[in-house]
């Protein structure tokens, strides 16, 4: 796991073509990197090409959008997975977030040109523009009916919007400072965001009223999520009866990435504290694995999985370089994790090996979202890129 192995961004497209080569690298910790290449040999019948790797390395299986390599000497393999197709039209500039609808048929996106933007999620076309933050937006993502939209700007603002029409039906204010991640609450009658102000709150979308500040621990909240408990874990009682208006979150554990390397765990409904996590940097991101197991990432580079039950030691480090952990994202029997050097990984507990989306050079990967067998990301090179995982 802690053995990354990279290659060459656009590796599919330079294999394609004869004696194409393409260079590939294992990276072992406290060891020599190791360099190697691979040439195309020709292609086949079916389009695929014929791959060999130079010493070192072995090419195990190839198709036309991927390639699984092994290196021997460290005993590790990756699959790497190049992009099914690319939007490259959505944004100009750099996009920092986007989510895909329920239903797979709509995609929404935020870039640091200050726009919001709703697209079909086959073909990448603009259906609406969605106005009226100031300043970029920060995160946006679809309720589960797919319908609707919930945005969160550096004006402080959170926002409700029609997917359908485009027009903002609820904004809510009480933040001093830019929102940085939001996280819906069951089907949506009530939604959490995390500011730079240092609190998380907790809204009312019908009457689009605050129904109170979750926490307030005097740094900024990177990362949010909001994931069901396990019925072992004791989420303490509320000190004050909740209003009739909270829904849904009786049950319910509330995570905080907090930039002052604290990662904070409380009972939504409870307001009472289960933990905090002192990690090796700023908290960028958090997600719940399971009722008891949750995962954040570190400006460092670590990805910490704890567990609610007996937080104070990981269940595990997982530490594949130094950059910034940009987002984390539970994904059938394991995770999606991206990073602010351009990789981005699935794990899953049934493969010995690795998956690698590949296709980012250096930039930044910021979000990731998925529906079925699709994975989209978003990046600091303004594309959005989809990949199918039928294609491995």
């Amino acid at each position: 796991m802690a053995v990354p192995l990279r290659i060459q961004s656009d590796w599919a497209q330079a294999l394609r073509k004869d004696e194409g080569e393409a260079w590939l690298s294992c990276h072992p910790p406290g060891k020599p990197t190791l360099y190697g290449s691979l040439t195309c040999q020709g292609i086949g019948l079916d389009g695929i090409p014929e791959v060999t790797a130079s010493e070192g390395f072995i090419v195990n299986e190839i198709n036309k959008k991927s390639i699984h390599v092994s290196c021997p000497k460290e005993n590790v393999s990756s699959k790497f997975l190049a992009p099914y197709t690319t939007f490259s039209r959505i944004h100009t500039k750099s996009i920092t977030c986007l989510d895909i609808s329920s239903g797979g048929g709509l995609g929404v996106s935020s870039g640091t040109d200050g726009s919001m933007k709703i697209w079909q999620a086959s073909n990448g076309e603009l259906r609406r523009v969605l106005e009226g933050h100031v300043f970029d937006v920060n995160c946006c993502r679809f309720f589960p009916s797919g319908l609707v939209v919930l945005s969160g700007g550096m004006d402080a603002q959170l926002k409700i919007w029609s997917a359908e029409d485009a027009s903002c039906v609820v904004t809510f204010k009480g933040h001093k400072g830019g929102i940085l991640d939001t996280a819906i609450v069951d089907r949506g009658k009530n939604v959490v965001s995390g500011s730079r102000d240092g609190t998380a709150r907790l809204w009312d979308c019908g009457r689009s009223a605050c129904l109170g500040v979750l926490a307030d621990c005097g740094s900024s909240i990177n990362g949010v999520a909001v994931g069901a408990a396990d019925n072992s874990i004791n989420l303490g009682s509320p000190e004050q009866m909740p209003s009739e208006r909270e829904v849904g979150t009786e049950s319910k554990m509330l995570l905080l990435a907090r930039e002052d390397k604290k990662l904070q765990c409380l009972g939504l409904q409870s307001r009472q504290p289960l933990f905090l996590f002192i990690g090796s940097d700023a908290f960028n991101c958090c997600t719940f694995l399971s009722g008891f197991l949750l995962l954040a990432g570190t400006q460092d580079g670590n990805i910490y999985q704890l567990d609610v039950r007996s937080p104070r030691t990981p269940v595990q480090v997982i530490h594949r370089s130094g950059a910034p952990v940009m987002s984390l994202l539970s994904f059938r029997d394991g995770f999606i994790a991206s990073q602010g050097d351009g990789s981005c990984f699935i794990v899953q507990q049934d493969l010995d090996y690795v998956i690698e989306l590949t296709g980012a050079d250096c930039d930044p990967v910021y979000k990731v979202a998925t529906w079925e067998k699709q994975i989209y990301t978003c990046c600091r090179d303004g594309l959005v890129r989809r990949y199918q995982l039928s294609d491995l």
